[in-house]
């Protein structure tokens, strides 16, 4: 998917606000090309919402909704002066009422493991970014042995 311009960027978080929360986003939201792990965050002392544009481009129109929704639950708390944190109870309650995701999933290209495990009991495959020692390592679930693949 192509990347919006700042000014489709910030209507699109200002329909979904008015949309999901009844008030209208007031200040600035950009993508951050920096962002490597993490979808989008919330910069309280700027009023800034900054979101990866990877997830644009790799995720769908979905996934990247729940990320912005996310991040306005962080924005309208705070101007609200309540707690915005992820370990707020107000901030878990609007999370549950809006239909924000808690976490978003990781990139498509961030998923790139390099030793695939498989057990010989139960053929499950772990997949790992190190070696395993299979001579002194089981499978988890019933303790078969495993082999690389």
């Amino acid at each position: 998917m192509e990347l919006l311009d700042d000014q489709d960027l910030f209507n699109l978080v200002n329909k979904l606000s008015l949309t999901y929360f009844h008030k209208p986003f007031l200040h600035d939201v950009a993508f951050n090309f920096r962002l490597r792990t993490t979808g989008g965050r919330y910069i309280p002392n700027k009023k800034l919402i900054e979101l990866n544009p990877k997830y644009m481009q790799e995720s769908d129109m979905e996934e990247f909704i729940g990320i912005i929704k996310h991040e306005l639950c962080h924005y309208h708390l705070h101007i609200e002066g309540r707690g915005y944190r992820h370990r707020d109870q107000a901030f878990k309650q609007l999370l549950k009422i809006t239909g924000s995701p808690r976490h978003c999933k990781p990139l498509p290209s961030q998923k790139k493991y390099k030793y695939v495990y498989k057990c010989t009991s139960c053929n499950d495959e772990f997949k790992r970014m190190r070696r395993v020692n299979t001579a002194k390592f089981r499978c988890g679930k019933c303790k078969g042995r495993i082999y690389l693949l």
